[in-house]
């Protein structure tokens, strides 16, 4: 009996000083600057959202893929993979550009969301992603903020 507990507690006193080994990172910082419509299929709209990715680490961080999930008002609007990779230096930043799909049924849940609030100005939007780097090294991120979209013109024939 001793010896299990023996063997129990070298493990677990080698799986905590494992826990040190991992390097201890700040959280990136992600911010969307722009988006840029791309060419698109039959019921769906396609655009490259580019987010600023900053590296406030001592170390690079190295990616080789990128997932995004986009909500806007509440409700999911787009999502995007690109297998893209590379290296962000340490304390430094760089643009990233990442394609997602909004499709036709989103459109229209949106649609039938702003229909409740009557203006475009002020839209809440969460973005969710990750940069993938390996087994310990995908860092998942979030930002959020509000949206302004421009006001249709009226025309006048």
């Amino acid at each position: 009996m001793r010896r299990v507990h023996a063997v129990i507690l070298s493990l677990l006193l080698l799986s905590l000083s494992a826990c040190a080994l991992f390097p201890n990172r700040d959280p990136v910082n992600i911010n969307v600057v722009g988006l840029e419509p791309l060419p698109s299929q039959d019921l769906e709209v396609r655009f490259a959202i580019k987010l600023r990715v900053q590296n406030p680490n001592e170390t690079a961080i190295d990616y080789n893929g990128i997932a995004l999930d986009l909500e806007v008002n509440g409700h999911s609007l787009a999502s995007g993979v690109s297998d893209q990779s590379g290296s962000i230096p340490r304390f430094s930043e760089t643009i990233v550009s990442v394609p997602v799909s909004i499709s036709a049924f989103s459109v229209l849940r949106q649609t039938l969301g702003l229909s409740q609030t009557q203006t475009l100005d002020n839209l809440p939007y969460v973005l969710h992603g990750k940069l993938a780097g390996g087994l310990f090294g995908t860092m998942r991120f979030v930002d959020s903020g509000k949206l302004s979209l421009p006001k249709a013109s009226a025309a006048t024939w």
